[in-house]
């Protein structure tokens, strides 16, 4: 009561339980609000036979596949941020545009990848913290107007390709049960 749940079926946390001991991989986080990489990650978690966590505030359409767990979490601050992230870890894999999300994930020990392919990393997430707190003042000083340029052809590809990249790693650093 209270958590998140499948509208669908079983209690999110059993279906979740019982997908993730029927189908080996790195199970995918998917940031699912605004995401626009949806279909490029359902169609490598199919390739791979993963499980794909969609999560959102609302109810989105998803296709009925039994690999797709549908987790709604409600409308509080961050509330798919932190469902995220209570469960990211070595081995998982984090699809998503939030930064901060991003570097809590990395922190877990999680592969996040932005929706354009680009992987976030110890490395690089200081700086992807300090650009966005940038970018969000210069915003609020009506220096930049903007957003983000649209999302292209070229950015779903490297997306796929990213992804393909990551889960095969994962796949080959897994340890084999004998």
């Amino acid at each position: 009561p209270g958590g998140a749940s499948d509208p669908g079926g079983l209690p999110l946390e059993a279906r979740a339980a019982r997908m993730s001991t029927e189908l080996a991989g790195p199970p995918i986080y998917l940031d699912a609000d605004a995401c626009p990489v949806k279909d490029e990650t359902y169609r490598v978690a199919a390739r791979y036979g993963l499980v794909v966590h969609v999560v959102a505030n609302s109810v989105l359409n998803l296709p009925r596949e039994p690999w797709i767990v549908r987790v709604v979490v409600g409308s509080a601050l961050d509330a798919a941020d932190d469902w995220i992230a209570e469960r990211a870890g070595p081995g998982s894999i984090v699809l998503t545009a939030d930064v901060p999300l991003a570097a809590r994930c990395v922190k877990a020990g999680a592969t996040v990848l932005a929706f354009t392919g680009k992987p976030f990393s110890e490395s690089s997430i200081g700086m992807a913290l300090a650009t966005r707190d940038l970018m969000q003042s210069l915003r609020e000083a009506g220096t930049i107007t903007g957003g983000p340029k649209p999302f292209s052809r070229a950015d779903r590809s490297a997306f796929l390709s990213a992804l393909d990249r990551a889960v095969n790693r994962i796949l080959r650093e897994r340890p084999r049960d004998a």
